[in-house]
């Protein structure tokens, strides 16, 4: 993409969909509100978001530190303790991700009844 155009998710070349992608995968809200209320260790990140595995959270963990959207501290202690933090650029996600939250725990009666009309008719 060249300086001259803005970015566009709708047009297939453009790296916004790369960050589109990041932020919608299914873990990446779960770590961020995990986040917001200041860095946590891994083990506390795991309980307290629940049913991810480590492979999956150590996977979800690096592309937000690539993406620059949270660091990771490792400090020189026996064993190494190691805490992930929200950075300024992923601190101005909590509220878009919140506005989500907010949707889906408002509006999940209406989900699920859709569901089970829909399972219904294709019964």
């Amino acid at each position: 993409m060249d300086s001259d155009h803005r970015p566009d998710v709708m047009d297939p070349n453009c790296p916004s969909r790369e960050v589109l992608r990041r932020i919608g995968e299914r873990w990446t809200p779960l770590v961020i509100e995990a986040l917001s209320g200041g860095p946590l260790r891994f083990t506390k990140l795991r309980q307290v978001i629940g049913g991810v595995t480590p492979r999956v959270l150590t996977a979800t963990l690096r592309g937000l530190e690539q993406d620059g959207l949270l660091t990771r501290s490792v400090f020189a202690e026996v064993p190494p303790r190691v805490v992930y933090e929200l950075t300024p650029l992923g601190t101005s996600l909590l509220e878009p991700i919140g506005v989500n939250r907010r949707w889906a725990e408002t509006h999940l009666a209406d989900v699920l009844a859709a569901r089970d009309r829909w399972d219904a008719a294709s019964a």
